[in-house]
């Protein structure tokens, strides 16, 4: 038989046959191993997460100190309307590998201070477990919390000092809130929906979102996000445990004219949920726990009807300077209310309705592994690349003029007007001589803003603006959380949600869902677009870092992104870290007032006689929307209380009665001040009916 032999052409075929075969079993091998892999992956959390809940009083002072938000002089807090929680919420893998902590306080912000010491705390007690890396604390940003727990000068001078009895509140409160949630961890599943909430919210600087890119706002049908995002838990039997939810809206339905501590709107959803998941406990009791966070707030205005003139009833924006002396003041935002009481009601409902549509309809369940990057980065001193080839950096801080004219929603009181790109003579004069003048640098910087107060540049007694920020972001499957240092406007909410699931696509990460949390670790301010910084409103002349601070962002948090993607989390540096100072300046509490200083349970209840039991049963708190508790400061050391119980139409005909628990200071000749607890009560009353 002759010898078979292959021309060239024929080799070359086989040869191919072979590499293709060889390259099929191999990819079928790969499919074979990574399906088994993803399978074992996914397997894992078939059973969802270890999920713990806690809530915990970090109300604090409720007189004499600033309330936290306007920064209005003479707005000390009087009373108390609602109390503050902190909401905790842990989540970890089935195997306790990973967690990830998110906490939400009915607070203005959280400083950088105020997230240290807990995390101290934290380290103290649980070790390594919680970290900075896997630790959230966001502020809901109520406008009606009380002040004085910052360490940058800028905010000491807004708090009128450091109170280091709120602060203790304020860290007790949210470390209780995590232990509480600690303890109660148990198996359970997460679940997510998205919706619309409509009627709830304006955009306060419309002018301003204008100068974005028509071609970027044609892709969105409204100039504010809409949208909530809302995770619902629950344990392996079905019992809810909790919710989290964010939407974007600004606590500022109580206006700056109130007096009485509150958690504003997103608290009254809160309160509204907890009260009907919590059946027969009051307010601020029970297991259940329900936080409504904030989002890209900064341009958001839960006030619908809009700004209005006080004096003509006109339409208006406090746009530029085209009014005199002390006059900006005249254009004022209104809420839907009859007053403000109501105004927090109803868009405290539109929040808590489509919260509570959106969680009984919740059935896309979050699984997949967690993860959390965080870094330390000097703001002042970010290299933003604006493309291929061009470059630019942030700025050591500044505020600008349109800072001190306010907003719609909480003017300021001199002739500072929103829009302003110049600055004046009298203003800059002094400046130059109370503070020094800034420099060409800082000024040049932060262009077309006119400085106002060169903070960066300021460093007495302290810093007055913080130098270190923290980027965070945590992930639990397809959902990423990012914990955003301070205020974005809408579209600066929408640009870095935008690259940071990009960012996830391009290593692999498909289908993300970014949520931006708001008010998180350290507070910076304002960030506004590079656009809408152009127009210089109060928004963008509170742009601290300058006129590419989100840019920078931007590029940080793609930074974050990737390494969760790449599972390079460990290769991230630290950064450097933020100081802890010590001898602030202290808040001047007025001497010999005591009743409000300290804490209590309650300030007061409202009781109810049951005959069959012949017993006082309490039905309302100071936690209870229905009580508010005004405290009067007088002479010689003495106060009044005055305790309302406004009555609902749920209220059962019967016999009350009001109970007040306070403390008074006993000061004997010769004798140190002694400290009494002491309770009162008026006359019984009869509720014959309500209507």
């Amino acid at each position: 038989m002759a010898k078979r032999t292959f021309s060239s052409f024929e080799i070359f075929l086989i040869f191919l046959l072979v590499m293709m075969t060889g390259i099929t079993v191999a990819l079928l091998s790969l499919l074979f191993i990574t399906s088994g892999t993803i399978e074992n992956h996914t397997g894992k959390y078939r059973d969802g997460y270890h999920i713990g809940v806690g809530r915990a009083d970090c109300t604090g002072q409720v007189s004499d100190i600033n309330l936290m938000g306007f920064s209005k002089t003479g707005q000390y807090a009087r009373g108390i309307l609602t109390r503050l929680y902190s909401r905790a919420f842990i989540l970890a893998e089935p195997d306790g590998s990973d967690r990830v902590v998110f906490v939400s306080i009915d607070i203005g912000m959280v400083s950088q201070r105020l997230r240290l010491e807990v995390l101290s705390r934290l380290q103290n007690k649980y070790g390594s477990l919680y970290r900075r890396d896997n630790v959230i604390l966001s502020g809901t940003h109520t406008h009606s919390g009380p002040a004085g727990y910052f360490q940058y000068t800028t905010f000491v001078i807004a708090s009128e000092g450091f109170s280091n009895r709120t602060f203790e509140y304020m860290v007790a409160g949210i470390v209780k809130s995590i232990e509480i949630a600690h303890t109660n961890m148990k198996p359970g599943k997460i679940f997510i929906n998205k919706g619309t909430v409509d009627g709830a919210q304006i955009n306060r600087s419309p002018t301003s979102y204008l100068w974005n890119p028509q071609s970027e706002r044609a892709r969105y049908s409204s100039n504010t996000d809409k949208e909530m995002v809302l995770l619902k838990m629950v344990d392996l039997n079905g019992e809810e445990l909790g919710l989290i939810s964010w939407f974007a809206i600004h606590p500022v339905s109580m206006r700056n004219t109130n007096h009485l501590v509150n958690s504003d709107n997103v608290g009254y959803a809160s309160y509204l949920f907890e009260q009907e998941k919590n059946k027969g406990y009051l307010p601020g009791e029970g297991p259940y726990v329900a936080a409504f966070a904030s989002s890209n707030l900064g341009d958001v205005s839960p006030n619908v009807l809009g700004p209005h003139c006080t004096n003509t009833g006109e339409s208006c924006e406090n746009n530029i300077s085209h009014v005199i002396l002390f006059q900006a003041s005249m254009c004022v935002a209104m809420g839907p209310g009859q007053d403000m009481f109501e105004s927090t009601q109803i868009i405290g409902r539109k929040i808590y309705d489509k919260a509570k549509e959106l969680y009984e309809s919740a059935s896309q369940e979050v699984t997949g592994p967690l993860a959390s990057a965080h870094q330390w980065v000097n703001m002042t001193d970010v290299t933003v690349w604006l493309n291929s080839t061009h470059t630019a950096k942030t700025c050591k801080p500044a505020l600008g003029y349109s800072f001190a004219a306010g907003t719609i929603d909480g003017f300021g009181t001199l002739n500072f007007t929103q829009g302003m790109t110049e600055g004046d003579s009298f203003w800059d004069s002094l400046r130059d001589q109370v503070l020094g003048k800034p420099s060409e640098e800082i000024k040049e910087c932060h262009k077309p803003k006119p400085v106002l107060l060169h903070t960066g540049e300021l460093l007495k007694p302290h810093p007055w603006h913080p130098d270190i920020v923290d980027v965070q972001i945590v992930t639990l499957g397809f959902l990423a959380i990012t914990a955003i240092p301070g205020e974005f406007t809408t579209m600066s909410g929408r640009r870095l949600r935008q690259a940071v699931r990009e960012e996830f696509e391009a290593y692999g990460m498909l289908n993300m869902t970014v949520v931006i949390s708001g008010l998180c670790n350290v507070y910076t301010h304002y960030i506004t677009t590079y656009e809408e910084y152009q127009a210089q409103r109060y928004e963008a002349a509170s742009t601290i870092y300058g006129p590419h601070t989100l840019s920078a962002y931007i590029q940080l948090f793609r930074v974050l992104a990737k390494a969760i993607a790449t599972d390079t989390v460990a290769n991230l540096s630290s950064g450097p870290e933020p100081p802890f100072f010590e001898q602030l300046i202290v808040v001047r509490l007025g001497k010999g007032y005591w009743d409000p200083y300290e804490t209590h349970q309650t300030f007061l209840t409202v009781e109810k006689y049951e005959a069959t039991s012949a017993t006082w049963q309490i039905i309302h708190n100071d936690a209870s929307w229905e009580t508010r508790f005004y405290w009067h400061k007088g002479l010689l050391g003495l106060s009044n209380a005055t305790i309302q119980w406004h009555i609902p139409d749920t209220a059962q005909p019967g016999s009350y009665r009001i109970k007040y628990f306070g403390h008074s200071r006993k000061q004997d000749l010769l004798k140190p001040a002694v400290l009494l607890s002491f309770e009162s009560s008026p006359s019984v009353f009869e509720v014959i009916t309500t209507w």
